[in-house]
């Protein structure tokens, strides 16, 4: 009995050791932390001018591309314009998502800024695949006056019915073939092979003119499908081709410049509404001035990077006039088809400004 007594004696001085103890300390404690945090963090943002706003940048390409390149002016404006009220954070190749993934995530609000190609824009807004015309601009400079004018403005706005916000155009650049089955030096070359594609109907449609097989795939799903014969061929800028190793698995290269792409500087609107506007102007200029950086940056390192393919071994087939002449006939159907989904006097009205640029 005594035993028993002193056992239950027992539990009930632990049980209430146990009460108090819970009862009082560990809340306490707790608060006392959440507390001591909060003012510590109060404390920087007032004295060390800690960031308002962090931005989470993405691309597909990787760290060497001038693409990225770009991206880091932009934060470097944009962070010294805002006295690092504004951070930026950078992604390359495609860490948070391809670019369909990293618009959704825009539309969301979950992300705030990427910079896509025209080609899977076009996917959200038509009339971004008047940018898919082949052989709509004659070179660099006549594109830059076409993007930074009247028509390229409008484009831009019309983003924001997809809850985007488009700053600046960027430079991915004029697009060439390269194949692991053959040179390609005229139309009857492109017979047969399997061409890895954006998802982009007018990419496909224009593909199929020409006699190949076009496979839509994510671009970081390319290399392994090159390398595993998957797809017979890709078509990129020459920054891309070798920057990205796809002259690795693919011996033959072809300056075609089909397509002259576009990249689409965007930010998500909900992000964009929601800043001050001296911060949304200091983005907007941080984005065009970053723009004009990345695409000198892209056209002085072209002749390099062409070199360096043909130095790796590559065999390099410079397309005669003719041949691109065939080319360019070949594809015009696909043109006048398209013309009509894109609207014909949007496509009037860049054939006339490509045409005035030129003047």
């Amino acid at each position: 009995m005594k035993k028993t007594a002193f056992i239950l004696g027992t539990l009930f001085l632990v049980l209430l050791l146990a009460a108090c103890s819970g009862g009082n300390s560990s809340p306490d404690n707790s608060d006392s932390k959440e507390t001591a945090g909060e003012a510590t963090e109060a404390s920087q943002n007032t004295t060390t001018g800690e960031a308002e706003y962090t931005i989470r940048a993405s691309i597909g390409l990787n760290a060497e591309h001038p693409q990225y390149k770009g991206l880091l002016k932009f934060k470097e404006i944009v962070e010294e314009e805002t006295n690092g009220a504004i951070v930026v954070e950078t992604y390359h190749s495609g860490q948070l998502g391809d670019d369909r993934i990293a618009m959704e995530a825009l539309q969301l609000g979950s992300q705030e800024i990427t910079s896509p190609s025209t080609a899977p824009v076009a996917n959200f807004i038509p009339e971004f695949a008047i940018f898919d015309i082949p052989f709509l601009f004659p070179n660099e400079q006549v594109a830059d006056k076409v993007l930074d004018g009247e028509v390229g403005t409008k484009l831009l706005k019309m983003l924001e019915e997809q809850n985007l916000v488009g700053l600046a155009y960027w430079e991915n650049g004029f697009r060439d073939m390269s194949n692991s089955v053959r040179p390609i030096e005229s139309l009857a070359d492109f017979e047969g092979l399997k061409i890895r594609t954006m998802e982009n109907d007018l990419h496909l449609a224009a593909f199929r003119e020409l006699g190949a097989n076009p496979t839509p795939m994510a671009f970081t799903e390319l290399f392994t499908a090159l390398q595993q014969g998957s797809v017979d061929g890709q078509e990129n800028p020459l920054s891309t081709i070798y920057l990205e190793g796809f002259h690795e698995v693919q011996d033959y290269i072809s300056d075609t410049h089909h397509i002259y792409t576009p990249f689409v500087f965007l930010v998500s609107k909900p992000f964009f509404d929601g800043l001050p506007e001296d911060y949304q102007e200091i983005l907007k200029n941080g984005a065009v001035e970053a723009g004009q950086y990345q695409r000198e940056v892209n056209r002085a390192a072209n002749e390099e990077y062409k070199q360096g393919l043909i130095d790796a071994g590559a065999e390099f087939t410079e397309m005669s006039d003719e041949a691109i002449a065939e080319i360019r006939e070949a594809v015009q159907p696909v043109v006048d088809e398209f013309s009509e989904t894109i609207g014909e006097d949007l496509v009037e009205e860049i054939y006339q400004a490509v045409e005035d640029a030129q003047k």
